[in-house]
């Protein structure tokens, strides 16, 4: 196991995680921080010299469709459930003032 960390890297650690821990508290994350780097350390000591890179752990394939253009959504069917509408157009409440306080 790694070694123990100290109350200074703990609250460290906690501050970059925005974690507010109380005086009873830093002791356990202490222990338990310090278990958690004890495992991957363990990692490091693993031979991979004949392990090739991967991505994701599982056999996985993207399945991809042709690329093909085909005909998009009338108009008409498209602003059938708009709220608000003046065709070929979905109106839209303003949300961008009027420039003078840029």
């Amino acid at each position: 196991m790694a070694e123990k960390l100290t109350s200074d890297e703990v609250l460290k650690v906690a501050k970059l995680g925005r974690l507010t821990l109380s005086d009873e508290e830093i002791p356990q994350y202490a222990e338990r921080l310090s278990a958690v780097l004890g495992y991957v350390s363990k990692l490091g000591e693993l031979n991979v010299d004949d392990v090739e890179p991967m991505a994701h752990a599982g056999d996985m394939t993207n399945v991809l469709r042709d690329d093909v253009a085909r005909d998009g959504i009338a108009v008409d069917v498209a602003l059938d459930n708009a709220p608000d509408k003046s065709p070929p157009f979905f109106k839209v409440p303003k949300v961008i003032g009027d420039g003078s306080s840029a």
